[in-house]
């Protein structure tokens, strides 16, 4: 049985896939300046709704509410 070896993000250069090597950095920068909580330029709704989500994290860990769950 033959099983096809995954390509991983970093592995797609190797393949001669320039169109998604330039996608792939893209989205590294998207990721790396929501990691930093940076506004990214140009984003669109995904990215929006990302931003949007790190921001209600970071809000809920300055609350003094607890999220934990009761046992």
């Amino acid at each position: 049985m033959t099983t096809k070896r995954r390509r991983t993000a970093r592995l797609l250069g190797s393949y001669g896939d320039a169109d998604v090597e330039g996608d792939v950095r893209r989205t590294d920068a998207v990721l790396d300046a929501l990691a930093r909580r940076e506004p990214v330029r140009g984003a669109d709704d995904v990215v929006r709704l990302l931003e949007a989500l790190a921001a209600d994290v970071d809000g809920q860990r300055l609350s003094s509410v607890s999220i934990t769950p009761s046992t």
